[in-house]
C-alpha cells in the first residue's frame, strides 16, 4: 500500500513521477528537515495552507524554508506555469467605482422609492475583478494639515462646469483654482462662519465656548449631509471626533471631499435601514441643510437619529424655516405642535433652545420618561433589537433603554481614558474585556506603533531592509493621515497613535461575526463602524493612506468570504503610495503575500522574532496609471 508522502508526491508530478527520482529524493530529505522543527499536521497545515508564493526568503525558520523550496521545485516541475497572473485594471469609466451603490441597476431590480439609493451589495457580487486606477490627473494629497486646506482637483470627481453652476454657499466655501481646490472654512457652511456657528451652538447648549464640548461630554459628532467637511474640520480642532455620513453621488461627493481633506468620513443615509452603528454612539448629531425629509416614514428618521444618540446628548438642526417642503421646522400654527415638536415628546426630548434656523434638542437622560403618560406612542424596543446593528430595517421602538451603557454624556469621561466601572460596563456583555485584556492590548500597540512606524519605508523592499525601531524615515514617505483598522479589536492602535502624537485619525472597523466591541470603541471618542468584509466598504477609491489588520486573514480562512475579492477591495480604497500592514499566522501572511503580488504592490514579510508564528506583511501599492 503506498504512503500518503507518495500519493501528494503523485499529486504534484503526475505520471512523470517515476521520470523524477533525483526530485522526489531531494523533497524527501527537506520534508525530513521540516519534520525535525515541527508536527507532520503543522506541517501538511503550513503547505496546504499556502498558494504558490514569490516570496524573500529572508527572516525564515528551517521548516518556512521548507516550506518555499517545496514550491520553487513544485513550479519548477510543473515548467513554472503555477505562478499567479497579474490582475488587469478597470476601464476608464471605473476610475471613482463604488461596489453596492449603482443606481441602475438597483432600478432594474426593482427598488424604488429611494431604495434605489440605498446599498445592496448583493447585485454587485458578479462584476468584474480588476483594478481601480487612479484619473490621468490624480497627485498625491498633500500633507496635513496642508492638504485639509488645499487639495488637488484631479483627484475628486467635481468639474468646473457644476461647481460653478453650485449654490452661493458653495462658492464662498471653496476656491476651485486651475489644478486646486482651495476651502475656506471660516467663509462657508453656514451664514456667519464655521467658528461662529459652532460657538452659536455651544451658547445654546449653556456653554461659554465650543472649546468647552468635551468637558461636555461631546467626544463624538455625527455630522449628516457634512457638506465639505468644514463644521468637521473646525470639531476636529477642538479634538471633538466628528464623522461625517453622506449619500453616495456620483459626483460632487460630500464624502470623497472630506477624505481627500483628511476628514472622517463614509457613505450613509436615511433611507430604509439602520446605520451600521450600535445604540447610544454619539454625543451629538448635526444636520446643517442635510437634505433629508425627516417627517417621513411617519418619524422613523428621527427614531434612528434617536437610537444612535447617547442619553443627554443633542441633535442640532439647522434648516431654513421658509422651505415648508422636506423640513420639520414648518411655521407654529396657532397651537398646533409642529412634527418635530410631535415627535420630540414621543422621544421625550427636550428643546433646549432656537436660535433663527437653528434648533436644538437634548434626548432625555432619564428611562423612566418612556413609561410615564406623556410619552406612550413609540415602544420600548425588545432587547434583541439593541444587538449588532448591520444593515438592518429601521424600527419604530426607543433604543438603548435597558443598556449598562445608557450613562447620561455629562457623566462619561471626556477622554480616550475610560474609568474602570466604564469598562466594567462593556465587560458584563463582552468577556473578553475582563482579566486585563484591554490594558494589554494598550500596552501592546504602545510598543508597536513605533516599529510599524518605522518601517514605511521603501528602504523595507531592498536587500537590506531597514529593522523595526530605526529612526521614522524622511519624508515624503510618512506622509499619512487617513487610517484604517479592519480588525480594531478595542482600539488600541488608534490609542497608541494618539499617544505618539501622530497626526492620524483611524476609522476602526469591528467585522461582524465577532465579538462586537464597536460601543467600547465609541466610548473611547474613536471612530468606528461594523462592517462584513465579505462585502466592500461604503467609501470612495484612494481615499485611505495607511489599511492595517491584525488577525483578520485568518478569521476569514474559515468564512466563505474570497481572499482575493478582499485584495482587490483594499487596492480600490488605499491610495498610491498607500501603505498596508498585515499581523498574522504564517500560512495567512504567504497566502497575502501571493494575492500582493497579483494586485501588483511591493511587499515584504518580516519575522517578529519573538518565538511565536506571527508574521508582519508590509506592502506599499505603487502609483500606476496603465
Amino acid at each position: 500500500m503506498r504512503s500518503s508522502w507518495f500519493g501528494k508526491l503523485l499529486l504534484i508530478f503526475g505520471p512523470r513521477l517515476r521520470q523524477n527520482w533525483f526530485l522526489v529524493c531531494l523533497i524527501s530529505v527537506i520534508v525530513v528537515v521540516a519534520l525535525l522543527g515541527s508536527s507532520p499536521n503543522e506541517f501538511e497545515s503550513s503547505v496546504n495552507n499556502i498558494d504558490v508564493p514569490d516570496i524573500y526568503t529572508n527572516f525564515r525558520k528551517l521548516k518556512e524554508q521548507a516550506v518555499v523550496d517545496y514550491y520553487d521545485l513544485r513550479s519548477f516541475s510543473g515548467g513554472g506555469n503555477y505562478k499567479q497572473k497579474e490582475l488587469a485594471f478597470c476601464r476608464k469609466e471605473r476610475e471613482n467605482y463604488v461596489p453596492c451603490y449603482n443606481i441602475t441597476r438597483n432600478l432594474q431590480a426593482g427598488f424604488k422609492d429611494g431604495e434605489e439609493f440605498d446599498r445592496h451589495c448583493e447585485l454587485s457580487r458578479n462584476e468584474e475583478r480588476c483594478l481601480v486606477r487612479p484619473p490621468k490627473e490624480y497627485k498625491i494629497p498633500l500633507r496635513w494639515p496642508a492638504g485639509r486646506d488645499v487639495i488637488w482637483s484631479g483627484n475628486v470627481k467635481i468639474t468646473k462646469d457644476q461647481f460653478l453652476s453650485s449654490g452661493s454657499m458653495t462658492k464662498r466655501m471653496m476656491l476651485l483654482e486651475e489644478n486646486q481646490i482651495t476651502f475656506h472654512s471660516d467663509d462657508g457652511l453656514v451664514f456667519d462662519g464655521v467658528k461662529d456657528y459652532s460657538r452659536q451652538i455651544a451658547e445654546m447648549i449653556g456653554l461659554t465656548t465650543d472649546s468647552e464640548f468635551l468637558h461636555a461630554g461631546v467626544q463624538t459628532v455625527l455630522d449628516i449631509g457634512c457638506g465639505f467637511g468644514s463644521f468637521g474640520a473646525h470639531l476636529v480642532s477642538l479634538k471633538v471626533m466628528a464623522i461625517c455620513i453622506a449619500e453616495y453621488e456620483v459626483t460632487g461627493s460630500q464624502v470623497q471631499l472630506a477624505l481627500e481633506r483628511g476628514l472622517p468620513a463614509m457613505i450613509g443615509n436615511f433611507i430604509s435601514r439602520q446605520l451600521p452603528y450600535p445604540p447610544l454612539s454619539f454625543g451629538m448629531v448635526h444636520c446643517a441643510q442635510c437634505g433629508i425629509d425627516w417627517d417621513a416614514k411617519d418619524g422613523l428618521f428621527v427614531i434612528e437619529v434617536d437610537r444612535v444618540l447617547k442619553a443627554g446628548g443633542y441633535f442640532v438642526l439647522t434648516s431654513p424655516t421658509s422651505k415648508s417642503r422636506g423640513s420639520l421646522l414648518t411655521t407654529r400654527k396657532g397651537n398646533m405642535l409642529t412634527p418635530v415638536e410631535e415627535f420630540a415628546q414621543k422621544l421625550c426630548w427636550n428643546l433646549v433652545d432656537q436660535q433663527d434656523e437653528t434648533f436644538i434638542w437634548q434626548k432625555t437622560a432619564d428611562t423612566h420618561c418612556y413609561t410615564s403618560s406623556k410619552q406612550g406612542s413609540i415602544p420600548v424596543c425588545k432587547e434583541e433589537h439593541d444587538s449588532q446593528s448591520y444593515y438592518r430595517p429601521l424600527i419604530s421602538c426607543i433604543s438603548g433603554t435597558s443598556s449598562k451603557r445608557w450613562i447620561p454624556i455629562h457623566n462619561r469621561s471626556n477622554g480616550p481614558h475610560l474609568m474602570s466601572e466604564e469598562l466594567e460596563v462593556h465587560g458584563k456583555y463582552w468577556s473578553s474585556v475582563q482579566g486585563g485584556d484591554f490594558y494589554d492590548d494598550r500596552e501592546y500597540w504602545k510598543s508597536a506603533i513605533r516599529n510599524y512606524w518605522s518601517l514605511l519605508t521603501p528602504l523595507i523592499f531592498s536587500d537590506h531592509p531597514k529593522r523595526p525601531g530605526d529612526e521614522d524615515p524622511l519624508p515624503p514617505y510618512n506622509m499619512i493621515r487617513n487610517v484604517m483598522d479592519m480588525n480594531a479589536h478595542y482600539g488600541g492602535l488608534n490609542a497608541a497613535f494618539l499617544d505618539a502624537k501622530k497626526s492620524v485619525w483611524v476609522m476602526n472597523v469591528v467585522p461582524v461575526g465577532i465579538h462586537n466591541t464597536l460601543p467600547l470603541i465609541l466610548d473611547q471618542g474613536f471612530a468606528g463602524v461594523l462592517h462584513d468584509w465579505c462585502e466592500p466598504f461604503p467609501t470612495y477609491p484612494r481615499t485611505y493612506d495607511m489599511l492595517h489588520a491584525s488577525d483578520l486573514l485568518s478569521q476569514l480562512i474559515s468564512t466563505k468570504c474570497s481572499m482575493k475579492d478582499l485584495f482587490l477591495e483594499m487596492d480600490r480604497i488605499l491610495r498610491p503610495e498607500g501603505w498596508m500592514v498585515l499581523c498574522d499566522n504564517v500560512g495567512a501572511i504567504e497566502m497575502a503575500r501571493t494575492h500582493a503580488t497579483q494586485i501588483r504592490w511591493e511587499a515584504r514579510v518580516i519575522d517578529l522574532q519573538n518565538g511565536s508564528d506571527q508574521r508582519l506583511l508590509v506592502c506599499q501599492k505603487p502609483f500606476l496609471r496603465k
